[in-house]
């Protein structure tokens, strides 16, 4: 063996041990937003509050990490969901219950299925909070990357 072959063997079994090592280099975590208003309601309604929503989704955890900021509301949240699939001015289900406090701000995860990782990806999923006068909703907005 010359130094030649030593010194490529090393390196070839350095750069197999690094991609061995490394499975999870190829993880993502994505980012998220939604501004939520009555506007954006179905159907609308004529609330003056409004809201933010920052989220994250790592691929490899499957975990959604979210917070939402709220105000102006007609009374306290009663309810705060995420819904889907749904397009812009559709509803649909509650995929993901807020757990606990609505009061804002939110914070809150979930660990999500695959199906419910295709239709969040594919910005397929609405952020809305509910309150007593509003119980279909009173903000909401679509989630987008």
């Amino acid at each position: 063996m010359n130094k030649w072959t030593t010194c490529c063997g090393v390196g070839a079994l350095t750069i197999a041990l690094c991609l061995i090592g490394s499975s999870g280099a190829f993880a993502e975590v994505i980012g998220f937003k939604a501004n939520l208003k009555a506007s954006e309601e179905v159907p609308p309604n004529n609330s003056s509050g409004i809201g933010t929503l920052q989220a994250t989704y790592d691929t490899t955890t499957k975990q959604l990490t979210y917070n939402v900021d709220y105000s102006g509301l007609t009374g306290n949240a009663t309810m705060a969901h995420f819904h889907g699939p749904a397009e812009p001015g559709k509803n649909a289900s509650v995929v993901v219950p807020v757990k606990g406090s609505v009061a804002s701000p939110i914070k809150g995860s979930a660990t999500l299925t695959d199906a419910q990782a295709t239709d969040l990806l594919a910005d397929k999923w609405y952020f809305n909070i509910h309150t007593e006068a509003n119980k279909g909703g009173e903000i909401r907005g679509q989630v987008t990357k």
